[in-house]
């Protein structure tokens, strides 16, 4: 288990260096604003398109033969995207850096779910989610540390990704095969089986990457510095990072589905509360609260896919979240950028808000049924 966590911890920090540092250079090679954002999206498209055919490879080559060619792979694309350094050819090599690391997430979820003792699985998956956060933060805070010229910044992501090769082939013999029994189950397939999860998972996904990417836009709106804004982002992460293990031991004790209500419904208050609290002290508990609560959807759908599903059907899942998180990601901040260019700023909560709101009000009827 311990090792299975390490390896997304170290997937989670190539992924979390890679974002920053690439629109770093690109912006100081003065690319056009609108190509820069082409080129981020290409690794959540990367995800996308590859999540449908994960289930198929992991069955015929294996989990841990699959998690260590991508590990390779990924590690040779960060490898060409350090040596090319052109935005054009970045383009199709970040869709590729997308694909090869995708299966390393979507595995590894696999193997932790299935071998998580069902009176465990919240607390474990709330560790799981707390720490690959960190990783996440721990990849942006690299580059301070080397900066974002030359080889540097790319050896850490390129070492990390042979990393998560490494600490998979050093625990083979203690993993489990990838689930084979049941019926096999495709990617859309399991878009029928549970698609209030996927809407769950898809808002998680849109309300974190949105919010860290549009509230530089709110904040200035309402004449905040950068000086301010970042630290306020750097709680928000905190908080997705610092609570999971709690909202899942929580989950152990009433149950995941009552706790997925309970983040949606304190997501919905963190939105109401935006507006009225921002400019005061406040604002920081209720980011770092924000931020907790609206990773925990993402988390107790974890534990509600290890609850409900088994075999082929959860490997295939695993890949459906990646690609209702891939989706949520790239929607989210268009979208949400869309309605604060029409009503103003306010734009932002709004949006999350009314996200939040829809999908309040299919748990409370798919509840209301049970």
């Amino acid at each position: 288990m311990a090792g299975i966590i390490a390896t997304v911890t170290v997937f989670a920090v190539a992924q979390g260096l890679t974002y920053p540092l690439l629109s770093f250079i690109l912006e100081r090679q003065q690319t056009a604003p609108a190509l820069i954002g082409l080129s981020a999206a290409m690794t959540p498209l990367g995800f996308i398109l590859s999540a449908p055919f994960i289930p198929v490879f992991a069955k015929r080559l294996g989990g841990a033969r699959l998690a260590i060619l991508c590990s390779v792979l990924a590690a040779s694309t960060l490898a060409a995207i350090a040596w090319t350094q052109d935005a054009w050819t970045w383009i199709p090599l970040r869709f590729l850096l997308g694909v090869f690391a995708n299966p390393l997430s979507v595995i590894s979820e696999t193997w932790l779910v299935t071998i998580t003792p069902a009176s465990r699985r919240g607390r474990i998956m709330g560790l799981y989610s707390s720490v690959v956060s960190a990783g996440f933060c721990i990849g942006p805070l690299s580059l301070s540390l080397v900066g974002s010229a030359g080889w540097p910044p790319f050896l850490i992501g390129i070492v990390a990704f042979l990393a998560c090769g490494l600490i998979v082939l050093a625990v083979v013999p203690r993993l489990p095969d990838m689930p084979q029994e049941g019926a096999a189950t495709s990617v859309v397939g399991f878009f029928t089986l549970a698609p209030l999860l996927l809407l769950a998972v898809a808002t998680a996904a849109a309300f974190e990457q949105t919010l860290l990417s549009m509230l530089a836009v709110y904040g200035a709106a309402l004449g905040s510095t950068e000086q301010r804004i970042a630290p306020l982002a750097t709680c928000f992460i905190a908080g997705n990072a610092a609570l999971q293990i709690v909202l899942g031991r929580l989950a152990e004790r009433v149950g995941s589905r009552q706790m997925m209500l309970f983040c949606v419904l304190a997501s919905l208050l963190g939105c109401l509360l935006l507006p009225f609290l921002f400019d005061g002290w406040l604002i920081w508990p209720l980011t770092f609260a924000w931020g907790g609560v609206t990773f925990g959807i993402f988390t107790l759908s974890l534990v509600q896919l290890g609850e409900r599903f088994s075999g082929q059907t959860l490997v295939a899942g695993n890949a459906a979240f990646a690609l209702a998180w891939g989706v949520g990601g790239i929607v989210g901040s268009p979208a949400t950028g869309l309605v604060m260019q029409l009503v103003g700023h306010q734009g932002l909560p709004l949006s999350l808000g009314l996200l939040c709101l829809v999908l309040a009000g299919l748990l409370l009827t798919e509840k209301a049924r049970r």
